[in-house]
């Protein structure tokens, strides 16, 4: 039977069997001119699927599309709906899941959703819920649609990624080019919107990314010792 909670019924989710719903969270947002809006939604939704796949106990729910992206309102196509509401959106789905789901855990794929996805999950912590949450984070890897998310995409449907638009963005470190970020958002770094350079991303690379995140995901789940700002470690 499928873990996908939206493609069960009411009763075969009913009882008292410890579930664990997994809430992909992402966003919709510019990602250079060769990566879709949703490549933070996708890349998200593919982790926590992949780490669900197997396990009856856990459930994946449907992605949250639309997260706190006002860094990038500088490019056509983003669709943010900021930090207010977006705490305010996981704060609810965690009470509702709560009151049948054994525990909630948000996996995050978009880092401007942060601090946001913490708050959310501490406030529900501290109402006595077992949330927590997840970052799909690559150690070392570029700040925006470069190498990374680049090959993650190839990995998951290279038909989505605009192969003949790959170009280079401002490849300087994230935390010089934090000042401009807040200043002026990610236009004001990068007229392309790429921080890093796509050039050289492989489907082969992204794949052992991809799985990297995975096997994070499912230990740290078996493990289940969320920090106390609920992020699981």
């Amino acid at each position: 039977m499928t873990g996908r909670l939206g493609e069960r019924t009411w009763t075969e989710v009913d009882g008292p069997a410890p579930r664990t719903v997994l809430v992909p969270v992402g966003s919709l947002e510019q990602h250079g001119p060769h990566l879709p809006l949703d490549t933070d939604a996708r890349i998200a939704a593919a982790v926590a699927r992949r780490a669900a796949d197997g396990d009856p106990a856990l459930l994946l729910a449907p992605p949250l599309a639309y997260g706190a992206s006002g860094e990038h309102e500088g490019f056509a196509g983003t669709l943010s709906i900021g930090h207010e509401a977006l705490r305010a959106v996981l704060v609810e789905l965690g009470r509702s899941a709560s009151s049948w789901a054994s525990r909630l855990v948000f996996v995050n794929g978009h880092g401007g959703n942060l601090p946001t996805v913490p708050d959310a999950v501490a406030q529900l912590r501290h109402e006595g819920r077992d949330a927590a949450w997840f970052g799909c984070a690559v150690p070392r890897g570029d700040a925006h649609a470069g190498r990374t998310e680049t090959a993650i995409l190839l990995a998951l449907d290279p038909s989505v990624v605009r192969d003949a638009d790959w170009e280079p963005g401002n490849t300087a470190p994230l935390a010089e080019l934090l000042p401009t970020l807040v200043r002026g958002g990610v236009a004001a770094a990068s007229p392309n919107g790429v921080l890093g350079d796509p050039r050289g991303a492989t489907a082969q690379e992204g794949a052992e990314l991809l799985e990297a995140m995975v096997t994070r995901l499912r230990d740290r789940l078996a493990r289940w010792q969320p920090d106390d700002r609920g992020r699981l470690g």
